[in-house]
């Protein structure tokens, strides 16, 4: 049987369902945002809100991944460097070859 689409989250801005659908697809959680043009084809203002989509099968480890991140806490799969890692050196285009 096929997995379903199934609601996580429901933005009032397309930008925040955006940048969440952005934070699973980088835990390889294949997501869609769907609603977030409806609200250019009314004539009145109207409030449509963004709905935030997963498979099923992923629903609960989505849901965890985007409480997290609401919560401040750093999601497992995201590597967080310490005082020992070295960081690239940041780009200076005057040291540049022509």
């Amino acid at each position: 049987m096929a997995d379903k689409l199934v609601t996580i989250a429901e933005y009032m801005d397309s930008m925040q369902a955006e940048m969440a659908r952005q934070v699973l697809e980088d835990f390889d959680i294949k997501a869609v945002v769907i609603g977030e043009n409806a609200a250019n084809i009314c004539l009145a203002p109207t409030v449509i809100t963004a709905k935030l989509q997963v498979f099923e099968s992923n629903a609960d480890e989505a849901k965890q991944i985007l409480e997290e991140q609401q919560q401040g806490h750093e999601p497992e799969a995201y590597e967080v460097m310490d005082e020992t890692d070295e960081a690239d050196e940041p780009y200076d285009p005057k040291e540049e070859e022509l």
